[in-house]
């Protein structure tokens, strides 16, 4: 089979007797990646990649199987690892190996990853390269594996109920098996991506574990800059030879001067972009440690948000009850648990809720489904809302949450709310009893899982005036329609924008937790 010229309507019915392909969904320097269906297990998605190196001989072949049994039982040892079901060989030579069919998010388009994102992603990344640079135990012999091709594209991020996101590293021992064949003339073959390469691996030497924490580094820095750490005139084997051998990394703060990092984050990054393997950390437990520091400091701390009240200009106190999105553990939990209702479309929508969290009483949260990569950007951004009420001819209220990244702009969370109708009243009342609503977020991507909680504060003088429209809302009659008063509500909301965003420009870059109050619009 031609790999390269491949067409569904002409490619062979099955990959060995049980792979029906379907279509190429990947493709990179080491071979191409197809979703197929497993005949045997009743159709069942699977992926398969097809290696670029052709496989000669049977030696080549003998090798080429003990690789993948070693990969396949290492998948089965770790959860951060894609598990690899089988393998084989085409009828053309060409080496293939199936995996389980995960629908998720490259790593690379998640770039620049938000820290808390980040510190989650990098740990669990560890733990897979960990659990390998241990070694699979076979036939009584240990075999350590390493990866030789840590990189953005190799890591896939998939929604998880319990994780939030959940990460899967790709491409195990692949990069091994390449670089040690020969082709056909005899000639060694260089395989492995330049700007991720340690020194050691261009300068052909052998590989330790020290080699992926060098890669590591390199990926973590872009995570967080969106930026490599070096700038080589070309993207050609000599430059990049000459990046990683002598040209200092830039520093994170050069290259970003807002990105506020702890400084022992910045210092293993750099510790892991030493030239020398022996100044970089000397195992994955190493990195862990500190990875490990930065999620019980980020779990102690509350994620900015302000407030606007149609008061005069305040300072409010920031509220924290010790968890990371300023919410109740209960409160949190609940909104973990939900799933996304099934009379609701499968869209980029905002809708209000309200949770019975048991003894916690009620409290009304805000749904709201947007891509992967959106609630990565978002959800470290500064959250601040406004709400606007109007009497007549409709008793209606506008509740708006903004979000806002100085990088990527505004996201816009509007809901216009019918205070005739005793739900939505209730709603509103449950609003003004709690200082901190939840902001619940759902994947667009399927299976549409809650991956975030966030939280944005009230000021307790903007709650005693929506508990006064409640109570006025249940006086007041209606004397027109509903849009009618939507309408009139839009109007004001594109002056409230413009309002909300003149006010936020002016909280300092260094402010961590703006709690601010607006005068009345």
């Amino acid at each position: 089979m031609n790999i390269n010229s491949f067409d569904s309507t002409t490619a062979p019915k099955l990959i060995a007797n049980r792979y029906q392909l379907k279509k190429i969904i990947g493709r990179g320097g080491m071979g191409e990646v197809f979703l197929a269906d497993d005949m045997l297990l009743g159709g069942i998605p699977v992926a398969i990649k097809f290696l670029s190196q052709t496989v000669l001989g049977d030696k080549m072949q003998e090798d080429f199987a003990r690789e993948a049994r070693i990969c396949a039982a290492l998948s089965q040892q770790s959860l951060h690892i894609v598990r690899v079901t089988d393998y084989g060989v085409s009828e053309k030579g060409k080496p293939f190996y199936v995996m389980e069919y995960l629908c998720g998010k490259s790593l690379k388009d998640l770039i620049p990853t938000p820290l808390p994102m980040f510190v989650a992603i990098c740990r669990q990344i560890c733990l897979g390269l960990q659990c390998a640079h241990q070694g699979i135990n076979m036939d009584g012999k240990v075999y350590p594996l390493i990866h030789r091709d840590i990189k953005p594209a190799n890591i896939l991020v998939i929604p998880d109920p319990i994780l939030g996101q959940l990460v899967k590293i790709l491409d195990f021992g692949i990069a091994k098996f390449l670089t040690t064949k020969t082709t056909t003339g005899g000639s060694r073959t260089f395989h492995g991506t330049l700007p991720y390469c340690s020194p050691e691996q261009l300068d052909g030497s052998e590989l330790d574990e020290r080699s992926d924490i060098y890669s590591l580094g390199v990926m973590m820095y872009e995570m967080l800059t969106n930026q490599k750490p070096w700038k080589p005139e070309t993207d050609f084997f000599g430059a990049w030879y000459k990046a990683h051998h002598f040209q200092s990394p830039r520093k994170i703060a050069d290259v970003n001067p807002y990105l506020k990092l702890p400084e022992k984050l910045n210092d293993l990054i750099m510790a892991c972009l030493a030239k020398s393997a022996g100044d970089r950390p000397q195992n994955l437990g190493e990195v862990l440690k500190v990875l490990e520091s930065l999620t019980l400091e980020t779990t102690s701390v509350s994620q900015p948000d302000s407030t606007f009240s149609r008061q005069e200009i305040t300072t409010s106190p920031h509220v924290s009850s010790g968890s990371y999105s300023g919410l109740a553990l209960p409160i949190q939990q609940a909104c973990q648990k939900l799933t996304w209702p099934e009379n609701k479309p499968i869209q980029e929508i905002v809708f209000p809720q309200l949770l019975d969290i048991g003894n916690h009483g009620c409290v009304t949260a805000l749904l709201l489904m947007m891509s992967l990569q959106d609630i990565s950007k978002y959800t470290s951004s500064m959250r601040c809302n406004q709400f606007i009420f109007v009497p007549s001819p409709h008793p209606t209220l506008l509740w708006v949450t903004l979000l806002y990244h100085r990088e990527f702009g505004p996201k816009w969370l509007p809901c216009y709310l019918n205070m005739q109708n005793p739900q939505k009243r209730r709603l509103v009342s449950h609003l003004a009893e709690n200082e901190r609503y939840p902001l619940v977020f759902f994947t667009l991507e399927a299976p549409h899982f809650c991956v975030n909680v966030q939280s944005s504060y009230i000021a307790l003088e903007q709650r005693q005036i929506l508990k006064n429209w409640v109570e006025q809302s249940q006086t007041l009659l209606s004397s027109s329609s509903l849009q009618l008063s939507k309408n009139l509500l839009k109007q004001q909301y594109q002056k409230l924008q413009a309002r909300m965003l003149e006010y936020i420009a002016t909280v300092p870059e260094g402010q961590q937790h703006p709690s601010l109050s607006l005068k009345h619009v």
